[in-house]
Order: structure tokens, then sequence, then C-alpha cells
């Protein structure tokens, strides 16, 4: 089973029967998710910004305008990358045990401007298709002034941890007495019917939903 070495920086020191290193289980909740959210700081401010990722292998891939901000620091400072997925909400007897399930993963480290065409290229078609497998090959294909007007960052999964929690509530033995509801209430994220834009054109059959939920439950970019 291959897996992230811990550094002093990744090693989950709270709760670290949570931490996960596995790159199974990393790959898993990366590309189950959708939005990350990236750490960096600029002239002595942190900024947190929600953002769109892909993963490739053993790369991340982050887009943005050549005059963001933060593509321009991602590039010249460590970057902290966070992917959250929230599975249910853990009720229990008592309010101090209430929690969450959660799987999340944490990425630092340096990206790096992807320059050449090709793997720039092969970076936005993740992009597309991580969001609906298999849309790159149905839409048009980038034009060379978007291309331009976008730039792509490279973030390696080096340092790399998972922490993840499953499982009923905790609670304290003297609090199972207290007559309050307990368990978990799960969340779950479902596709719902395609919304035809309104100058689609006639005959154009919308995406199979239920295929394309399979499709993302085993990622083929």
């Amino acid at each position: 089973m291959e897996a992230y070495t811990p550094t002093p920086r990744t090693q989950v020191k709270r709760r670290p029967t949570r931490g996960v290193y596995d790159k199974t289980q990393v790959h898993s909740i990366l590309d189950q998710g959708f939005v990350c959210h990236l750490g960096f700081v600029v002239d002595g401010q942190p900024f947190v910004i929600p953002t769109g990722y892909a993963r490739s292998g053993e790369l991340l891939y982050i887009h943005g305008s050549p005059a963001s901000r933060m593509i321009r620091t991602a590039t010249q400072f460590d970057i902290c990358l966070t992917v959250t997925l929230v599975d249910g909400f853990v009720l229990a007897r008592s309010v101090f045990h209430h929690s969450m399930n959660y799987r999340s993963v944490v990425v630092l480290g340096k990206a790096r401007l992807v320059e050449d065409p090709r793997e720039k290229l092969e970076a936005l078609r993740c992009f597309t298709n991580h969001i609906s497998p298999g849309r790159w090959e149905e839409a048009r294909q980038p034009t060379e002034s978007e291309l331009k007007a976008t730039s792509v960052l490279s973030l390696p999964l080096e340092e790399v941890s998972a922490k993840i929690r499953t499982g009923p509530p905790i609670d304290d033995e003297e609090d199972f007495a207290v007559p309050a509801w307990a368990g978990v209430v799960p969340i779950r994220t479902e596709l719902g019917e395609p919304i035809p834009d309104q100058r689609l054109q006639p005959g154009v059959k919308p995406p199979d939903v239920a295929q394309l939920s399979v499709r993302r439950r085993y990622r083929t970019i």
C-alpha cells in the first residue's frame, strides 16, 4: 500500500488516529471534491480563496486569471490547499460531543506555472472532465486568446495528509441516560435533472445523470 511520508508540517497532531497518508484514500477524497480552499500570504496578510481544481496522477492543477494575486503568489511562496467533504452531522447526547463525519486533505508546497502548451491543454481537459467526465470531448476546444487569458498552476502531491472522522457519537458513560436522540444524520450530494439552456439547439440530448454519477464515482478524466 503506497503512502505519503508525513513531514513535520503534515503529521496530524490533533487526534492523530484520524490521520491518513494512504495514497488511495487521499486520491479518492480529492477526486470526489469540486472546490478547494487555497491559503497564501501577501505582504503579511493571509488570504484563503475557494477555487476549482483537478487531479492528474500526483499533480493538482489550479487555474485562474494571469492577473490573479493568488496565481502570482502561489509560484513564489509555499501555499496550503485543502479539500473537505462533510459526510454527516454527529449528534451526541451532550452538546460537547457533537461533531461531524468528514474527510479532508491538506496539501502544502510551492506551485509551478504551467507553460508547456500540451500540458496546459491536458490540465484544462482534467478540469473540464473532473466536473463532467467526457465533457472535454463534447464541447468546443479553447481558442488561442482563451488560452492566453488562463493561467494554470501545478502543485505536486508531496507534502500531503488526510484526516477522516467516521462513526457514531462518542458520549460519556453518564450521558447515556440523557433522553436526547443520538446518532448520525448523513449528508449526500446528488445530481439533479439537467435544466436546458434557452438557446439549446433542437435534438441535443442532455447528459445521462445516472451514468454521470457512476462515472464521477469511478472518475475517468
